[in-house]
């Protein structure tokens, strides 16, 4: 059975096996970490967040392999269909309203009848990056004027955005700058990128003012926003730095070879250590060492994107596979930036590490669709070569 699985794989193995290995590192870490959460749930059992991080794992991997099986050039349409739905779905996500501790939180929507949640901006940000991706391989080969290009492309990504914005600021801010390196990517002019970021930066000075002129509308987030960047930037600690600060006691704890597997101490004291914080707790029980191994994964995924992206057979491929995959790559560096304090605290995730499903199921999804992309390159290859060996297409038939 695992050998008929094996052959049924296509796309580049080597991506195959960075996901596997984040997967297989990321047990230990999550199991480690999720202790204090077991502890504020009331209860003792650490085995049933390991239970749920592994189902987590498996549904992602599994969307990655039927995601892979799809001609890439059936997502150029999908996007199109999908679109509205995200918009619908972000609507429904931003209009519930749910606050944690006075603190809007409406991220996440309920799945009827399974009782779990999920966080529509995640599959927004890969609809939106596939759609950008269409639009500016549909272009391509004609002259871009930016009168055309603010309805069919620039309204539809404000929208998304706009509608993420208001309950989470970091994703909003990721997002808008990942269309703008693809849209660069693409060949979209400058001094056209130059007049987006401004209206960019105007729309989100209005929306800032709007929301302390009227803070009943969105309870505590701007000021969330402003008082994480005024501590990033203060150097004096302040309880407000309490998670930072906790990170770096860990980090150093760590040193160079750790204090073993399970034997972290921070992980009692950091919110949030088997998720946004879950870098700190690796660093603190497998050292410098396997922070760096980690880093290094995702850095040699980031080398197997662009590859892929330059052997793709169209300019849809090219920036579809940088459209979904240096994000990834892009937030898994800011999440570990946030660890060592090179970056304010925004609540980005370790992907394909850090315990949630959303952000695991939509990492497979973005990463199947870059197996399909390599996958239609290894059938171009195939065919090449049995152009040149026609007795092995007549012992096929045979």
């Amino acid at each position: 059975m695992m050998q008929a699985l094996f052959k049924n794989i296509k796309g580049d193995r080597l991506i195959w096996a960075i996901v596997a290995l984040l997967a297989i590192l990321s047990f230990l870490p999550v199991y480690s970490a999720s202790s204090n959460l077991a502890y504020k749930g009331g209860g003792s059992n650490t085995f049933t967040f390991f239970v749920k991080h592994f189902v987590h794992l498996v549904l992602g991997l599994s969307i990655m392999y039927g995601v892979h099986k799809i001609p890439y050039r059936y997502f150029k349409g999908l996007s199109l269909i999908m679109l509205p739905i995200v918009l619908v779905l972000l609507g429904v996500t931003l209009l519930q309203g749910t606050t944690i501790e006075g603190a809007n939180a409406s991220r996440w929507i309920q799945i009827p009848f399974v009782g779990m949640s999920f966080q529509t901006s995640t599959l927004a940000s890969v609809v939106l990056m596939v759609f950008v991706a269409r639009y500016m391989s549909k272009i391509r080969d004609s002259e871009i004027t930016f009168r055309a290009s603010i309805w069919s492309l620039w309204a539809p990504v404000f929208f998304v955005l706009l509608l993420i914005l208001p309950a989470n600021f970091s994703t909003a801010a990721i997002m808008f700058l990942m269309v703008l390196m693809l849209v660069f990517l693409g060949g979209y002019p400058i001094r056209y990128l130059a007049v987006i970021i401004g209206a960019g930066l105007l729309v989100l000075t209005m929306f800032v003012l709007v929301a302390k002129a009227f803070p009943d509308v969105m309870p505590n987030r701007v000021d969330t926003w402003i008082s994480r960047i005024e501590n990033f930037s203060n150097p004096e600690v302040t309880d407000a730095d309490y998670q930072i600060e906790k990170a770096k006691i860990a980090i150093a704890t760590g040193g160079i070879q750790g204090v073993g597997p399970g034997k972290s101490l921070q992980k009692n004291f950091l919110p949030q250590s088997s998720s946004d914080f879950i870098f700190a707790i690796i660093i603190e029980e497998y050292g410098l060492i396997g922070g760096f191994i980690i880093m290094g994964l995702y850095l040699w995924l980031l080398f197997r994107i662009v590859i892929v992206a330059q052997k793709a057979d169209t300019v849809f491929g090219k920036l579809l596979v940088l459209g979904v995959g240096l994000p990834i790559v892009f937030q898994a560096l800011i999440n570990m930036a946030v660890a060592v304090e090179l970056f304010p605290v925004t609540g980005q995730t370790l992907p394909l590490i850090s315990s949630g499903g959303t952000s695991i199921w939509m990492t497979c999804l973005a990463i199947g669709i870059i197996l399909s992309v390599s996958a239609k390159r290894e059938e171009i290859k195939e065919q090449e070569i049995k152009e040149e060996n026609p007795l092995e297409i007549l012992s096929e038939t045979i």
